[in-house]
């Protein structure tokens, strides 16, 4: 086996240089990582000497922050909102930024979404891996402790991506990051209507109206939330609708950690690929999305499905939703697998 890296130029942000670095496996799949906000820009198979993108990644830094939507990005420290934007740890009450109606959503202003990390390319006789560090201070997002982040993508000769977060601090603060990875698995990737969907997941989260977790966990048999069963994305969508006048998931479902069970299978109606999910932690955000084109988006023209593992959202503030505490001298890492799989072979 022969796994390759490689390191290029990608333009430019705040006045300092941004990285993509590329491992490429001995079937020609291809990953490629940006230091700027640790962004998954490729996720490249050849399928009959055809190259089929995976996820969706732009060509220009420039593009990623004209589009937003944190695409394929690293969020951290904590994913997802944080009710009221404050939290009480060992016994103290902490306010941090307040960026969304009122809330904190993925780490604030100046989460990693808004970061140039530096990185570092290596390989094993198996693997291609690139490692992302940064510092981050407390007063830049304004969560107690300082926190060096580690994010390692890798890449082996199975076409299995993981991406590992390693978080260590000097004071005890929250840690829930995860990868805001938007999949499209479909050969014409101009919408989901070739896209199926399957979690493992008996219950999702109620939320209020700023999408911020309730605490009630509901039951999602019979109901346009379930996907035990394998369905596309769109007949999912039109029940939602139906039943409740929904037009869009984004919501947060209750799974059982696994390295060895899928948490979520994703692929495309044709019966040609699908993907894996693997997950040490307890919840998956799913959110439909089209991040290219705002009036497609208010028409509910969808061409992206972004997939979240992490601890299930604002955990802080509810019992029974996990820890996300991290303290000095207990460094946590969280790993997501991503396993691709040709189905018609």
């Amino acid at each position: 086996m022969i796994l390759k890296t490689k390191q290029t130029a990608f333009g430019q942000i705040n006045g300092e240089p941004v990285t993509r670095f590329t491992l490429i496996n001995d079937h020609q799949t291809r990953v490629s990582v940006l230091s700027y906000a640790a962004t998954w820009q490729e996720f490249v198979v050849v399928e009959d000497g055809v190259e089929q993108p995976l996820v969706w990644g732009l060509d220009s830094i420039e593009d990623y922050q004209l589009v937003g939507y944190c695409l394929c990005q690293s969020v951290g420290r904590v994913a997802g909102r944080i009710g009221g934007a404050q939290f009480d740890l060992d016994g103290q009450t902490y306010h941090v930024d307040m960026n969304e109606k009122g809330h904190s959503l993925h780490g604030g202003a100046h989460g990693f979404n808004t970061l140039n990390f530096d990185g570092q390319l290596s390989t094993t006789a198996t693997t291609a891996s690139v490692t992302l560090t940064k510092h981050v201070p407390s007063e830049l997002d304004q969560y107690p402790g300082n926190l060096d982040v580690t994010i390692t993508f890798t890449l082996d000769e199975n076409d299995r991506v993981t991406i590992s977060f390693k978080g260590d601090t000097d004071a005890a603060t929250l840690f829930n990051p995860t990868n805001h990875v938007y999949w499209n698995t479909t050969a014409d990737r101009t919408s989901l209507d070739q896209q199926w969907l399957q979690i493992n997941s008996q219950q999702h989260l109620a939320f209020d109206g700023e999408k911020v977790p309730t605490g009630e966990k509901v039951a999602v048999a019979q109901t346009a939330y379930d996907f035990n069963q394998a369905r596309p994305v769109t007949q999912a969508l039109a029940d939602l609708k139906q039943t409740t006048g929904g037009i869009e998931f984004d919501d947060a479902y209750e799974v059982t950690p696994s390295a060895t069970a899928p948490i979520a299978t994703l692929g495309d109606t044709a019966g040609k690929r699908q993907i894996k999910l693997y997950s040490d932690r307890n919840g998956l955000v799913i959110y439909t999305a089209n991040p290219f084109d705002n009036a497609k988006q208010a028409a509910h023209h969808y061409v992206a499905l972004a997939t979240e593992a992490q601890t299930l959202p604002d955990a802080i503030n509810h019992a029974g939703f996990g820890d996300i505490a991290l303290r000095p001298d207990e460094p946590r890492t969280y790993t997501i697998g991503y396993q691709y799989e040709r189905l018609d072979k």
